[in-house]
């Protein structure tokens, strides 16, 4: 299938296949990253362990981290040999130990035939996963695919699990946000980009199904205990209650893409991928991205380089 695109630019904004791209930029910040390899029997039963692994992970507004499914891996590209999953596990420095550890013991190691290993995200940092203690001293050192690896006895066999995670200093925060007119153009037009984005390696959209429908603010207007609250510009049910409005008219849904990856690169692609994978879908009316006028971080993925 083939598809034609009109390309146009003005001083104000852009179109790409007839849909409007506001001439802004969404705003990056630093996150460090670990990437974590997931196998088991089959690919059922690792995706199930990557996806508790990465549950309650969406914002760190108010979860421990955001994480998320990278890619799948075939048995060729395993060290054990049988299908996986990568994970991305972000966040700041000091918090990243813990939940890496957290994650694969709670999550990982509790789940049937699971192994795990490093995803050499870089070599930046190292977090050590001391988690052969749970073997109680029955634990051993075996070598899979020529990694070192411990083997801790469970009743469903043994799990393996190489101990040593390598980290980088990734970015978080790169978005976009789609405007349908109407509810389902907009969720389709949000589906194909994170279908278009997980073909990009070393990214993640960690929101559910990779999608953003309640975008926030920072604090509240009325109410001063709120840390964040409803995005009221981007609220098409209210758009006429809102002075400052950012709903075109015609516009009857707003859904966020939010992307965090293990570089600048990566996230740029993902961008790419996923804006113009959106525009492709009848009933999208216009792109444009959230920023804080660059107080947020010092990353800024230009609207203008998706096309």
């Amino acid at each position: 299938m083939s598809y034609w695109y009109t390309i146009t630019k003005t001083g104000e904004h852009m179109e790409f296949n007839g849909v409007i791209l506001e001439d802004t930029y969404a705003e990056g910040f630093p996150v460090w990253v670990a990437r974590v390899v997931i196998t088991a029997v089959s690919k059922e039963w690792a995706y199930k362990a990557a996806t508790e692994a990465t549950g309650f992970a969406t914002s760190t507004i108010g979860c421990p981290c955001e994480a998320g499914i990278e890619k799948y891996l075939s048995a060729s590209e395993t060290p054990d040999h049988r299908p996986g999953y990568s994970i991305l596990i972000c966040c700041g420095k000091k918090a990243l130990k813990e939940q890496v550890l957290e994650r694969i013991a709670e999550c990982v190691l509790t789940a049937p035939t699971t192994a795990v290993f490093n995803g050499k995200a870089g070599s930046e940092e190292i977090i050590p996963v001391k988690l052969h203690f749970f073997g109680d001293g029955y634990e051993s050192k075996v070598e899979v695919g020529g990694i070192q690896c411990w083997s801790i006895p469970i009743m469903g066999g043994d799990f393996i699990i190489e101990e040593e995670v390598g980290a980088i200093k990734g970015v978080a925060g790169g978005n976009f946000l789609i405007m349908g007119d109407s509810q389902m153009s907009a969720l389709v037009a949000a589906e194909a980009a994170v279908t278009a984005i997980a073909d990009v390696p070393g990214c993640i959209t960690p929101f559910p199904g990779g999608v953003v429908s309640s975008g926030s603010k920072v604090g509240s207007k009325k109410y001063k205990f709120m840390g964040a609250s409803t995005n009221e510009k981007f609220c098409p049910s209210i758009a006429s209650k809102v002075e400052d409005t950012e709903i075109p008219a015609g516009v009857k849904a707003v859904y966020e893409i939010v992307i965090d990856g293990v570089d600048v690169a990566s996230v740029n692609a993902a961008m790419k991928a996923g804006v113009q994978a959106a525009c492709r879908v009848p009933g999208v009316v216009k792109i444009t991205a959230g920023n804080y006028g660059g107080n947020l971080g010092p990353f800024k993925f230009q609207l203008k380089d998706c096309i």
